[in-house]
């Protein structure tokens, strides 16, 4: 079974903008605002502060309570260092399976989505579907959090929320959130004989480090559980330190990469808060007293909050008579559905292909997984014309 022509035909569309995340999407966003009008629909984008990027809302069916949001981010990963054996950006038909960037994750989503328009005005909805994408889910969440805070503007928000995300059309229910920073620790340089007289970065940054890891141990030993996922705690982890230039030489400089992955029910930005607190009673006394303006400098990367649907949500349900299948699942990665989940719209996240494929040199989207999605929003729309 293929997946349909015309989602094809736009899959080909979206694949052939580069938009990873250090370019403007801004390109894409006009050309489904151009294919929504054909079709008579309004769509409104909510720009960055620094008007270089945007994500985008519509909605079918009437201006009511009660809707479903499909939900896709519009960036993808670079493809620099890999080893494509085609255009990245020029979607290739290859043996029942869909090839370029982005097609997994997740343009095949969002080209089904555009595709099933026509056919979704004329069921006549008696409730809305709210079409919902975003921007630099891949790096920073910053898409997510606007549109959402947003969406009251245009309408009543939706009720429930489909992030399509790669899942085999299989239903999540939850999943982890996801915390990073970046860490600049600043001392006084010197001569290695002098040490009296320094303040080493490098070693009040592997302090730093020192005790995340003993963080992570005590709860991986004794913190809190979720059942589902594996691990079933939350995680720390460090990725990256760089810092000195040669032995005898006092590094006035460090810095450090780490993430908290935190199951639902936690909030990993809480582990930053106790290592500042920890840094400013044991660290930074001895650090300022040979430089007082030494010092540790955090900077948000990414924080996308943990997701977990309510046990008594009707969305569950609808999702598998709407074809999702198999299931429910907890996964370890983030998504943009705790962003929704937060704000009061109950979410899930079910969309065609395989996670696996994503990110790869070669990424590709089987056509029937697409076909399976796009009988998955079909059905939805019968639910919303019901």
């Amino acid at each position: 079974m293929g997946a349909g022509p015309q989602a094809v035909e736009v899959l080909a569309r979206l694949v052939a903008f580069d938009t990873t995340s250090a370019r403007s999407n801004l390109d894409l966003v006009r050309y489904v605002q151009a294919e929504l009008a054909t079709h008579g629909v309004e769509s409104r984008p909510v720009h960055d502060p620094v008007q270089d990027k945007a994500a985008l809302h519509a909605i079918l069916g009437p201006a009511v309570a009660g809707g479903v949001a499909l939900s896709a981010h519009s960036d993808c990963v670079p493809v620099a260092g890999q080893a494509w054996t085609g255009d990245p950006f020029a979607l290739r038909q290859q043996h029942g399976r869909l090839v370029g960037r982005g097609s997994v994750d997740m343009k095949g989503f969002w080209a089904c989505a555009m595709a099933a328009v026509p056919g979704l005005l004329a069921k006549g909805l008696k409730r809305p579907v709210h079409l919902c994408l975003s921007f630099d889910e891949e790096t920073t969440f910053a898409g997510a959090p606007l549109l959402v805070g947003s969406l009251a503007e245009a309408a009543p928000p939706p009720a429930f929320c489909v992030v399509g995300e790669p899942t085999g059309m299989t239903p999540v229910v939850a999943h982890k959130g996801y915390a990073s920073w970046d860490v600049r620790v600043t001392g006084r340089t010197g001569h290695s004989s002098l040490t009296h007289r320094t303040a080493n970065a490098l070693e009040a940054a592997a302090e730093a480090v020192a005790w995340l890891k003993r963080e992570a141990r005590r709860i991986a030993a004794g913190g809190g559980r979720a059942a589902g996922f594996e691990p079933p705690w939350s995680t720390i982890h460090t990725g990256t330190f760089h810092a000195g230039t040669i032995l005898n030489i006092v590094p006035d400089l460090a810095e450090f990469v780490f993430e908290v992955r935190s199951i639902p029910g936690e909030d990993g930005r809480l582990v930053r808060g106790a290592l500042e607190a920890w840094l400013a009673a044991e660290v930074l006394p001895g650090l300022r007293a040979a430089a007082p303006d030494a010092g540790f400098t955090f900077a948000t990367r990414c924080y996308a909050p943990p997701f977990e649907l309510p046990a008594g949500s009707a969305l569950l349900g609808l999702a598998q008579s709407c074809g999702a299948r198999g299931g429910p699942l907890r996964v370890p990665y983030g998504t943009e559905a705790g962003v929704f989940q937060r704000a009061g719209i109950d979410s899930i996240v079910c969309g065609p292909g395989q996670v696996a494929q994503a990110h790869q040199p070669d990424e590709w989207i089987e056509e029937a997984e697409m076909a399976a999605c796009c009988a998955f929003i079909d059905r939805l729309g019968d639910a919303l014309a019901a």
